[in-house]
Parts: C-alpha cells; structure tokens; sequence
C-alpha cells in the first residue's frame, strides 16, 4: 500500500490533459518511428495506456475533457508515423493511418471513457456519503 501512495498523481486540467496526452503521443510515435520504422500498431498499442494515464490524471472539475482531447492526441501524434513525402503524402499516410487503426483509436477513446465514468461515478457516490441523512417527515 505504501508503494501506490509514492506513485505520481498529477492533476491536470482540461488543456494539461491535452499537452500532455499530444506531447506523450509524440514522443511515442517518434520513438515507434526509431524502434520500429512507423509500425502503427505498435503507436496504437502505446496510446491506450496514454489514454488510461490522461483520463485518471485530468482535474475532477475537467473529467470530460479526457475523452475529447484523446482521439485528437492520436491524430497529432499519428503525423510522425504516417508515410509520405512531401505535404501532400504525409496528409494521404495521415488519412489512411486514420483509416486503418481506428481500432486502436476507438479502443484508447473507450478506455478514457471509462476511466472518466467510474471517475464520475466515484465523485458522485462521495458526495452523496457526505451529505446528512435525510430527516423523516414529522407528523402534526
């Protein structure tokens, strides 16, 4: 139990959650692009725990950011792994990167979902334990 409690627990807001999610889909798809030589699968196997990661740092006030801001994390970050030369190459690898790991896309999106969901649903149950119990009706 003492070992969870030293584990980083960042809160971020809305627009922290979303640089740090694209900035950590950047790295990855650069390192993916080193190790691997632009191996989507590899980048979409690496953005679910980004998406797990973001979803559970995010502010509670910011919960539903989590799910917009990931999917367009994996776009900026799919830009170093598309294959092309030139703009107009690199936006048809963009395209078709899209395409064929929407999988992966849709996988990292349902996670931050459900983060954020048991996330709200936690909070919600919180608050209701803190509020005094209701009093019975008296009669006249």
């Amino acid at each position: 139990m003492a070992a969870v409690r030293r584990l980083p627990n960042p809160r971020l807001t809305g627009l922290g959650s979303g640089l740090f999610c694209g900035a950590a889909m950047i790295a990855l798809g650069f390192l993916v692009q080193l190790l691997f030589g632009s191996s989507q699968t590899a980048y979409g196997v690496l953005f679910l725990p980004v998406a797990a990661l973001t979803a559970l740092w995010v502010r509670r006030g910011d919960l539903l950011a989590a799910p917009v801001v990931v999917p367009i994390a994996f776009t900026v970050g799919l830009l170093t792994v598309a294959e092309g030369e030139g703009a107009g190459g690199t936006l048809m690898g963009l395209v078709t990167g899209l395409a064929t790991q929407a999988g992966w896309l849709y996988g990292g999106t349902l996670v931050a979902c459900a983060v954020t969901l048991a996330r709200g649903l936690r909070a919600a149950r919180a608050r209701r334990r803190a509020l005094p119990a209701p009093r019975g009706r008296r009669r006249p």
